[in-house]
């Protein structure tokens, strides 16, 4: 009960996670190219997508709603980071600082969904190609799109629910911005049965979109081992991009998440950078790898730039 008595009001939070960075202005500077970058990246691939009526299509719409969560995911934290590297300015207010944490941890989860949910598209895209617009349909994949959002915010609103009751006894945040590893590090009780409560809801999204993921590329190989060399090069390369989309989110998350509870010790500088590219990664490389690999998607984009430069 001591520890209840040192106990302090907190209205905002100290960010201190950033203190040993070196040449913060140049750290900040790349922060922000590529933070600007995936942002109107992704803005262009929703734009394109949204604008062309041949694009509205269940594939189509699966990356567009993967670009507004790569929107949401690196915007909930970037511009705090890029602010205590320019500005210096360190401080948070409480509600802005649950507020980011809810936004930083729904886009990380939503991050999950939408990679399994288009590895179930590819999956009946190579399995399924003459049924496929039966099984998915435009209407089918927006409900099961709002579905998703409904099921993630349910699972991070646990989050902000378990904070707001704790008593706080440090207003130093000790890693780069408000997420729910560095708030619980600043109450006044024992930390372990929260982090442990967070280890097992990530280690269960985790399992469950990695697992389903691993499942549906088993499937596909399946597929493509019965199919002819040519339409084993189409499936190949309509993977591709997915592939990739997975493997620049999925790789550092897991180091984060499940190595460390293992024993895995991070610096915190490794940790920063480790989730760094966690969050910007997947925003950066997932428009250009859509855009790059996605005929339709690219023709759009040139012939959109062909018209302004005309016009």
């Amino acid at each position: 009960m001591s520890l209840y008595n040192t106990s302090v009001k907190v209205t905002e939070f100290i960010i201190g996670g950033l203190d040993t960075t070196e040449r913060p202005l140049v750290s900040g500077t790349v922060i922000l190219l590529i933070f600007v970058l995936s942002v109107l990246a992704n803005i262009l691939n929703i734009f394109v997508i949204i604008y062309d009526k041949n694009l509205h299509k269940p594939m189509y719409i699966l990356i567009c709603n993967l670009g507004v969560v790569d929107i949401l995911y690196t915007s909930s934290s970037s511009p705090t980071v890029i602010r205590v590297l320019f500005a210096g300015v360190k401080t948070i207010s409480y509600v802005p600082c649950l507020i980011q944490m809810f936004a930083f941890h729904l886009g990380e989860v939503m991050e999950m969904f939408v990679l399994a949910v288009m590895a179930l598209d590819r999956l009946l895209a190579v399995g399924r190609p003459f049924q496929y617009h039966i099984y998915l349909t435009n209407k089918r994949t927006l409900v099961l799109t709002f579905f998703l959002w409904i099921v993630g915010c349910a699972f991070v609103a646990i989050l902000p629910a378990t904070v707001i009751p704790l008593p706080h006894c440090s207003t130093v945040l000790k890693y780069t911005f408000c997420s729910f590893t560095s708030i619980i590090r600043t109450i006044c009780t024992d930390p372990d049965y929260y982090f442990n409560l967070a280890a097992i809801l990530m280690f269960f999204l985790l399992f469950f979109t990695f697992s389903f993921i691993c499942l549906s590329y088993v499937g596909i190989v399946w597929f493509v081992k019965l199919s002819s060399s040519n339409d084993k090069k189409k499936m190949g390369s309509t993977c591709f991009s997915h592939l990739i989309s997975v493997t620049c989110y999925y790789f550092p998350i897991f180091i984060i998440t499940v190595l460390t509870r293992f024993g895995l010790v991070l610096t915190l500088e490794a940790r920063n950078g480790l989730l760094f590219g966690c969050i910007l990664g997947p925003s950066l490389v997932n428009p250009f790898v859509y855009c790059l690999r996605t005929k339709e998607i690219n023709s759009r984009i040139i012939s959109l730039f062909k018209n302004i430069k005309a016009s």
